[in-house]
């Protein structure tokens, strides 16, 4: 299992349990990923931090300080 933070923008957009998919982006040096439809997005990983798998489910919301963040939980 590998668990990843994600930034949402607005709250309500994702709820525990729900299943999402990602989309890997590339970067010169860095991959990050995106909860598809633009749902909520992930900070840098390098290359070898790489995530393989493309579903996973939606553990916790949670409100901080800055903003809305989603922990996603992904079989590898």
């Amino acid at each position: 299992m590998r668990e990843m933070e994600f930034k949402m923008e607005r709250q309500g957009l994702l709820a525990e349990g729900d299943h999402i998919t990602v989309t890997e982006g590339v970067l010169p040096s860095n991959y990050y990923y995106t909860i598809d439809p633009s749902l909520a997005m992930s900070g840098n990983y390098p290359f070898r931090e790489r995530m393989l798998a493309r579903e996973g489910i939606v553990t916790k919301v949670m409100e901080k300080e800055r903003g809305f963040y989603v922990l996603a939980q992904f079989e590898e």
